[in-house]
């Protein structure tokens, strides 16, 4: 895929498509830097590529260059303020850099978007839990699990929000879940 979309640009070196979908390969080789590269061209090609501004997020992200990173998402989220994904990820941005409160209204507006992402649920769970909100935070995760019964992390988390409430029957029902689910979790 990576030469067709090389061999596309090549021909038309102004498609931004085909320069987007190479970001996109690159990306998933785990060649950051040069799908940052290839995903600047994008923007610089069509700036008002909202797609690209939240790709080129995830990568920045992924880079450790988070203030770019939030930079890029909150631009995503400017030219397509219904992104649901670009709110999870500028929550977790924030998260990073430890504006844990900014992080939560972010996953409250992707949660309002989109009332069945259970992952925003789960990353709202996380950090309503470390805001020491543990009530919410089950309420969230539940959600979540509510959602996606799979959701093996949620499932974790539940466990440890329940063991710090004083549940501990039901925080062993819950870890042990996780662990069928995802037996790696057994290691830990």
């Amino acid at each position: 895929a990576e030469l067709s979309y090389r061999k596309a640009i090549e021909i038309k070196p102004d498609y931004a498509d085909a320069h987007y979908n190479l970001g996109l390969v690159l990306l998933d080789l785990g060649k950051s830097q040069n799908a940052e590269l290839s995903t600047r061209k994008v923007i610089e090609l069509n700036p008002h590529y909202a797609n690209a501004h939240y790709n080129l997020g995830l990568i920045l992200k992924d880079l450790g260059n988070l203030q770019d990173a939030e930079l890029s998402t909150r631009k995503a989220i400017e030219l397509k303020p219904d992104y649901a994904d670009a709110h999870l990820n500028l929550g977790s941005i924030l998260l990073d850099i430890g504006k844990s409160q900014n992080a939560e209204l972010s996953y409250r507006k992707a949660i309002e978007i989109r009332p069945d992402y259970a992952d925003a649920h789960y990353n709202l769970g996380k950090v309503l839990l470390d805001l020491g909100n543990l009530k919410d935070a089950e309420l969230s995760t539940r959600k979540a699990i509510k959602i996606k019964p799979d959701f093996a992390e949620a499932h974790l988390s539940l466990g440890e929000i329940l063991k710090d409430i004083g549940q501990l029957k039901e925080a062993e029902l819950s870890t042990r879940k996780a662990i069928e689910l995802n037996p790696n979790y057994a290691k830990a």
